[in-house]
C-alpha cells in the first residue's frame, strides 16, 4: 500500500468515526427532546384568549375538539342572546357558530353522540322548557321534546347509557328539586327521584358512576354548601360532606375522581375566587384561587383542565370576557 493509499484509508476511518459521533450526538439530542415534554405546573391558573364579547350565564360544552358556548347575557338587563361562540383550545382562538334559534339566558347543556343539547333558561321574564339540539354533522339546530318542567340555571350531566340528567334550577324565586332525565335516542323524558333539597345554579359532575350536585341557591336564598350524590342505577340520593365555602353560580366540573368548584357568590354582593375540590373519600381540599373571582361563568372540562368563561365580577358588577384555565 502506498503512502497516499494509507493516508486516504486513515482519513476515511477518522471521517467515519467523526460522522458516527455526530449521528450518535444528534440521536441523543433528538431522544432528549422527545422524552422531555414541557413540564406541567399543577394547581395553577392560566389565561386564554379573551372571548369576542363579554357574557355571563352562558352554557359551555365540549363538542369534538372545540368548546362551544351558547346563550347568556351581555349586561344586567339579563336579556338572553342568540350567540354561539366556538373556542379552539389547541390554537387558543375564537370563531362564531350557528346562532341559537331563540335567545336564552342561564340554560344548561350537554353533548351525546356529537349532538349538543340546550335545556331551558329564561327569555325575558319567561322561564323556558325548550330543548334545542345542534348537530355537528349538519351544523343546524332543531327543536326536541320540551322538558317536563321549565327551569333555568339547572345542572346537566350525561350518565347511564347516554342519558342526560337535568338537575334543579328555578322558576323565578322558586328553587326546584326536580330531576328529569332525557333520552336523546328516543327524544323522551322521565321524572327521576328529586333532590333532597331544591337548588338553583348548582355545580354538578361525575365521580365514578355517581352524579354529584353541590352548592347552589337554596329556598330562602340560603347557601349552605349542601352536597348530594345520585345513583342513577338505583334512582336514589344521599348526602355528602358540604362545601366548606357555600356558594352558588360557581364554575366547576369533574376531572377524574375529583369535582372542582371555583368562584361563585355567597350573596349580598360578595363574589369569590376560592377554588376547592371534593373527592371520593368525602373530603374537601382548598386549591389555588382564581385570578378573577366570578359568578355565572360558563364551565367546561377539556383535556384534564377546567375552563371558566366570562361571568360577572359580583352582583350588578362588570360582565367579563376573560378565559380562566385551571390545571389540577
Amino acid at each position: 500500500m502506498t503512502g497516499i493509499q494509507m493516508l486516504w484509508k486513515g482519513a476515511g476511518k477518522q471521517l467515519g468515526v467523526t460522522c458516527l459521533t455526530m449521528l450518535v450526538s444528534l440521536s441523543m439530542t433528538s431522544a432528549a427532546v422527545a422524552q422531555d415534554p414541557p413540564a406541567v405546573s399543577h394547581d395553577t391558573w392560566s389565561s386564554g384568549t379573551p372571548m369576542p364579547k363579554a357574557v355571563m350565564g352562558a352554557a359551555a360544552v365540549v363538542l369534538g375538539k372545540r368548546i362551544i358556548l351558547v346563550g347568556g347575557a351581555l349586561d344586567w338587563n339579563l336579556t338572553g342572546v342568540l350567540d354561539t361562540l366556538v373556542y379552539n383550545p389547541a390554537s387558543n382562538t375564537w370563531s362564531k357558530g350557528a346562532p341559537l334559534p331563540a335567545p336564552i339566558f342561564n340554560p344548561s347543556a350537554a353533548v351525546v353522540n356529537n349532538v349538543l343539547y340546550v335545556f331551558g333558561g329564561v327569555d325575558g321574564p319567561t322561564t323556558l322548557d325548550t330543548v334545542w339540539a345542534y348537530s355537528l354533522q349538519t351544523k343546524t339546530w332543531s327543536a326536541k321534546s320540551p322538558m317536563p318542567t321549565e327551569t333555568q340555571c339547572s345542572g346537566a350531566v350525561v350518565e347511564k347509557n347516554n342519558t342526560i340528567y337535568v338537575i334543579g334550577g328555578s322558576i323565578g324565586w322558586n328553587r326546584l328539586n326536580n330531576v328529569d332525565s332525557y333520552n336523546p335516542a328516543t327524544d323522551t323524558w322521565t321524572e327521576e327521584a328529586p333532590l333532597l333539597t331544591g337548588r338553583s345554579c348548582p355545580t354538578v359532575g361525575l365521580i365514578g358512576t355517581w352524579i354529584v350536585a353541590v352548592d347552589g341557591d337554596m329556598p330562602g336564598e340560603i347557601r349552605n354548601g349542601d352536597l348530594e350524590g345520585y345513583n342513577p342505577f338505583t334512582n336514589t340520593w344521599k348526602t355528602g360532606a358540604p362545601d366548606p365555602t357555600p356558594r352558588d353560580a360557581a364554575c366547576g366540573g369533574s376531572i377524574g375522581p375529583q369535582l372542582y368548584v371555583a368562584g361563585g357568590s355567597v350573596g349580598g354582593g360578595t363574589f369569590l375566587n376560592v377554588t376547592e375540590s371534593f373527592g371520593p373519600n368525602n373530603t374537601w381540599a382548598t386549591l389555588a384561587p382564581m385570578p378573577q373571582g366570578t359568578l355565572w361563568a360558563a364551565s367546561a372540562v377539556y383535556n384534564g383542565q377546567l375552563y371558566c368563561f366570562g361571568g360577572a365580577a359580583g352582583w350588578d358588577g362588570t360582565v367579563l370576557n376573560n378565559v380562566q384555565i385551571y390545571q389540577p
